[in-house]
């Protein structure tokens, strides 16, 4: 397995996998072709099809126009048999002719592939376990638990990339909570998080702090859709959960931001194990892929943070990953606002009832989280693609595209 420092990824939302990928690859092909008279990029399958909501055109054009003019063809109906996030770059020259075309796939999170013979993603890999039976037995037979096996692989130079990390997901929270005003995009959605914030002080404890997780992922998944600074966990669709809940523990329980870390290494080593053994493209499995791993990340966070066991954690993540199965990704007009903000609010809720649910267990249970993944996996490639992020089928079939009507 990689590096957590490509599954947490800090930049500009609000998709990693239409925003944040595509953006990359325009930046390797511009190294490439300094002498180009202008490029043509074409989208495919998922990347056309919601490539629009998620402003991929315009990451792309930001990059490559700095040197030449672009042309951004869309192919919504094709898919690449590698990925349903795939796009061809091509070199114009004087005449107009293409040259050095190049297929490249956003596989999810930011994260970009050649396919079965990448070779634009070299980094090594770290991680010798790359299950998390593996890595839960590693933890029993040594004493240790989850932050500590990231420590040993990645070395202690991660406290200080997860210091940033923790960092940004603050002041993602912060802004927010304090932002009020209409998204980007023709839904005309207002933000909610203020207003969620404000109503959850007046609430008795038990619901202030369920009124204060929906705010601190709202914040953070508002800031995401309106192209602000975020950092993914998995990807920027979901990236509101796993903040949500660990901003919500920091100020309530008063964590120490050590401890806060050493929760993210873990969340963080969940989501890699996903990564690594299935996905965590929407386009690829749907939004269980997104949210349902975001949820595991924050349940196995939550866990640790209250002093769960190793089996306890590995619980908790089996939940948080499982009663999200079969979810399909289907925003509506392509934009990464409904359903997926309101969604970020109830998985750091689920979350939370996730580690209670495994707190008050021993830990032991018949699915394991590998299971769950490899479910996960295969249930994702069964769903039809207009369940994942096309916007042709879903919630996104039924919007007449008024931002003014109600969804029928």
């Amino acid at each position: 397995m990689k590096s957590l420092r490509e599954l947490y990824r800090i930049g500009k939302g609000p998709s990693s996998s239409h925003t944040m990928g595509p953006q990359a690859a325009a930046r390797i092909y511009m190294e490439r072709h300094p002498e180009a008279s202008g490029f043509e990029v074409t989208l495919y399958g998922s990347l056309a099809a919601t490539g629009k909501g998620h402003m991929t055109d315009v990451a792309i054009i930001d990059v490559l126009r700095r040197q030449a003019p672009v042309a951004i063809k869309w192919e919504p109906s094709v898919f690449l048999p590698y990925h349903p996030n795939g796009m061809c770059f091509a070199a114009l020259d004087g005449d107009g002719l293409r040259h050095d075309e190049w297929t490249v796939y956003s596989v999810g999170g930011g994260a970009l592939s050649e396919g079965p013979d990448d070779t634009v993603n070299q980094s090594p890999d770290i991680y010798d376990l790359t299950t998390l039976t593996d890595i839960m037995t590693w933890c029993q037979r040594s004493g240790r638990t989850y932050w500590e096996y990231v420590e040993q692989c990645e070395g202690p130079s991660i406290w200080d990339f997860l210091m940033e990390v923790w960092q940004v997901m603050v002041a993602a929270v912060e802004r927010g909570i304090d932002h009020e005003g209409v998204l980007p995009g023709p839904l005309g959605l207002q933000r909610k998080a203020p207003v969620y914030y404000v109503k959850a002080k007046g609430y008795k404890s038990n619901l202030q702090s369920t009124g204060l997780v929906y705010a601190y992922a709202l914040a953070v998944s508002e800031e995401n859709a309106s192209g602000g600074i975020i950092a993914t966990a998995p990807t920027c669709g979901s990236c509101g959960v796993l903040p949500g809940v660990l901003y919500h523990l920091s100020h309530g329980h008063t964590f120490s931001d050590q401890r806060i870390l050493h929760a993210l290494a873990t969340a963080g080593l969940i989501g890699n194990v996903v990564k690594h053994n299935a996905s965590i493209s929407g386009a690829d499995v749907g939004c269980q892929g997104e949210v349902g791993v975001a949820c595991a990340m924050a349940s196995a966070a939550a866990c640790q943070l209250f002093g769960g066991s190793v089996a306890q954690i590995e619980y908790a993540a089996e939940m948080g990953l499982e009663h999200h199965l079969g979810m399909t990704c289907d925003p509506i007009c392509g934009l990464v606002q409904i359903p997926c903000i309101e969604r970020n609010a109830f998985a750091a809720t689920r979350a939370l009832d996730s580690n209670l649910y495994a707190s008050f267990s021993d830990g032991q249970h018949r699915v394991s989280f590998d299971r769950i993944v490899q479910v996960m996996k295969q249930t994702g490639h069964d769903l039809p693609s207009l369940y994942k992020e096309t916007s042709e089928g879903g919630l996104a079939a039924f919007h007449d595209g008024d931002a003014t009507s109600p969804l029928l």
